[in-house]
């Protein structure tokens, strides 16, 4: 089982950068795929990134593709998602989660195995 716990959220300017951390525990963390999700206010989950096992292959939503950036550490069991030029339709809960496999679309439709607790976004305008 793998426990995951997200950090770094706050609140941060239109415009600005933000850097979201994601602890997992257990000592297999290499054999799961890690997505970024997120929940506005009122609105349904969306999928925001996605990277492989050995972070060598990214996806990223069409709405954030350019401005955020997903990597990871294996050897820290730690996976980050750095957001640049935020917006503030973008405040959510940040969530990180994670799947054995890597296929897209099912990643896209938020059917991962295990989930972060999330941390809170907010930009302000």
């Amino acid at each position: 089982q793998v426990q995951l716990v997200e950090s770094g959220g706050g609140l941060v300017q239109a415009g600005g950068s933000l850097r979201l951390s994601c602890a997992a525990s257990g000592r297999t963390f290499s054999s799961y795929v890690m997505g970024w999700f997120r929940q506005a206010p009122g609105k349904e989950r969306e999928f925001v990134g996605a990277i492989s096992w050995s972070g060598d292959t990214t996806y990223y939503a069409d709405s954030v593709k350019g401005r955020f950036t997903i990597s990871r550490d294996n050897a820290k069991n730690m996976v980050y998602l750095e957001m640049n030029s935020l917006k503030p339709e973008e405040t959510a809960v940040y969530y990180c989660a994670a799947d054995r496999t890597f296929i897209i679309p099912t990643i896209k439709k938020g059917l991962m195995d295990y989930w972060g607790k999330g941390t809170l976004v907010s930009v302000s305008s």
